[in-house]
């Protein structure tokens, strides 16, 4: 049984839900036959991975919803051996060089150099190039980025790169003025009402329209974990009511304790104990970036006796 956000994602440009303009002219682009190198960004829960992969059905066809989990193992020039999870099919990769830390450029200069000088499993493809798409592009290294630059170059002919990140700040201009930019702006409140009630009506539930507004305002225009919390409110109560509680993830709860804890007394037992929270999040793999602008946005609202 499949959440609802991977239960109802489109697979089609046709199909998505909001940004329907931009998606014609990402059909247009494909279409053209002179496919170039994509950078997609835009906020978290946007919709960016939805587009790119409905980008590459429209490219390869179904073949490439067929997705195999690969493990590779890339030695550095100082012997040391990096395992690096893929995600793939025959006629594309995915993979997150960040995950790799400081050796990411090798990871980059290897993974490209093995897609580009492989051939398709199915020669009966229309196109000669494989799409290799790197995620959470904002955190590489600038060697890793200088890597990426040089080798996008030398493997355009048999290769494709789209790019996936939250932002472009970080991003090095060389390589935004090799690529064509894609900016997924997080859908408005309304399209995740729409989004809501449409998949709540798929799976036969009646969603008030107040509680579809509140759980839209509540994700911060993330569709995402609009769809997570509308679920955690199917499993919590059913017949849905227009006042009822929205639950909280349990780490968004613990951070608001942090915060309450930090501005309630200023001591080093304090600082110790606040240290030893902030560890709890980090292995629990929240991003520290998310810890600290949610610590902050916490404390301004926390409650003071």
């Amino acid at each position: 049984m499949s959440l609802w956000v991977d239960k109802y994602r489109p697979c089609s440009l046709g199909r998505l839900d909001y940004h329907k303009e931009q998606a014609a002219q990402l059909r247009n682009l494909v279409q053209c036959g002179d496919f170039p190198h994509l950078l997609v960004y835009g906020p978290s829960g946007a919709g960016k991975k939805t587009r790119i992969m409905c980008i590459l059905r429209e490219l390869y066809g179904a073949g490439v919803e067929k997705l195999r989990i690969e493990h590779q193992t890339i030695t550095t020039p100082s012997k040391k051996k990096i395992e690096i999870s893929t995600i793939a099919s025959n006629y594309h990769l995915e993979v997150n060089p960040s995950d790799a830390g400081n050796s990411d450029r090798v990871v980059i200069q290897e993974m490209l150099k093995t897609v580009a000088q492989s051939q398709q499993l199915e020669t009966n493809s229309q196109r000669d190039f494989k799409v290799v798409l790197l995620t959470e592009v904002d955190k590489l290294t600038k060697d890793a980025q200088h890597a990426l630059r040089r080798t996008m170059e030398k493997y355009m002919s048999t290769c494709r790169l789209i790019l996936c990140c939250n932002s472009t700040s970080k991003v090095i201009p060389p390589i935004r003025s090799r690529c064509l930019a894609v900016r997924v702006p997080a859908p408005s409140i309304e399209d995740i009402c729409h989004v809501l009630s449409t998949v709540c009506k798929k799976e036969g539930l009646n969603l008030p329209p107040q509680l579809a507004h509140r759980l839209a305002e509540k994700s911060c225009r993330n569709l995402r974990k609009a769809l997570l919390m509308c679920e955690a409110c199917r499993v919590q109560q059913y017949p849905f009511t227009a006042d009822q509680e929205i639950p909280e993830t349990d780490w968004e709860v613990y951070l608001r304790e942090t915060a309450n804890a930090i501005v309630s007394e200023q001591t080093p037992q304090r600082l110790l104990e606040v240290r030893g929270r902030l560890y709890e999040l980090l292995t629990h793999c929240i991003p520290p970036e998310i810890i600290m602008k949610a610590c902050k946005e916490e404390s301004r609202s926390c409650d003071i006796v």
